[in-house]
């Protein structure tokens, strides 16, 4: 069975055993209470670091060891459109039901906390991290207006690429105050030397994941614009939808004040 939503799949019994494929959800579970109920993550699924030495790694978010994850006999695997392979998926719903998040805002990332909360029994906690959620953001926007400062989110380099409309850490940038120059387009589009000149942003971002950027690179594309200052940020909390959002606006908040004193 395939569960393309971010409404809890109705299932016979609560699930036991899960298989978390999505880095975010996975800490997610864990603040949630629901650390004995994981059987399996995967190798990017840093948070929180004690999973690590507990969990049995299945592989990567793109690719998992199959033969390994039908060994460990899973209630459910939690999966997302954008981070694993339809291929994957499909492999997999031949011998477990999988769920399949689709997280775009944070909409989105409520439904699927509350879900959790339905499906495993934890209605309480879920709420809680969705009023903590609430209440860290209302505080941020409260105390941050607006900026306007036209920003390039750069995930990837050789080939450049970066965040667009479509995804949450459009979502994020907007919400925060950002205004994304590439929000006439779709997911995370390759940029050419002249393309980023044409954007002509105020802030470049450079992400530290999926893609580490060195000080050259970030040299490199600073020579592309026109005098864009350039920043080196965590890209977790632009782009780890779930619990982590609770950490997020308290990073936005410091980050935000050390770029609006820079200009």
């Amino acid at each position: 069975m395939i569960h393309h939503s971010n409404s809890a799949p109705k299932l016979a019994h609560t699930p036991l055993s899960v298989v978390c494929l999505v880095p975010s959800l996975t800490e997610t579970l864990y603040d949630l209470g629901l650390g004995s109920s994981l059987v399996g993550i995967t190798t990017f699924c840093v948070f929180p670091p004690q999973l690590r030495g507990q969990k049995v790694s299945v592989g990567g978010t793109k690719k998992v060891n199959m033969a390994k994850l039908k060994k460990l006999e899973p209630d459910l695997v939690i999966a997302n459109q954008e981070e694993n392979t339809l291929d994957m998926v499909n492999e997999l719903s031949a011998f477990v039901p999988v769920w399949v998040t689709n997280i775009a805002t944070i909409s989105d990332c409520f439904e699927v906390i509350e879900s959790m909360g339905t499906l495993f029994n934890k209605r309480t906690e879920s709420q809680q991290w969705i009023q903590k959620i609430q209440y860290k953001r209302s505080n941020y926007l409260m105390r941050f207006s607006a900026n306007h400062l036209k920003v390039i989110y750069f995930i990837w380099a050789k080939p450049y690429m970066a965040a667009a409309s479509g995804t949450f850490i459009h979502f994020m940038l907007t919400d925060i105050g950002f205004v994304n120059t590439l929000a006439d387009q779709t997911r995370y589009p390759v940029l050419e030397a002249t393309d980023i000149e044409a954007l002509d942003p105020d802030l470049v971002l450079l992400s530290s994941e999926p893609y580490e950027f060195s000080d050259q690179e970030a040299f490199e594309i600073g020579r592309y614009t026109h005098h864009a200052k350039t920043v080196f940020v965590d890209g977790t909390y632009f782009s780890w939808y779930g619990t982590r959002m609770a950490k997020s606006y308290d990073y936005f908040e410091q980050l935000m004040t050390r770029i609006t004193n820079s200009f």
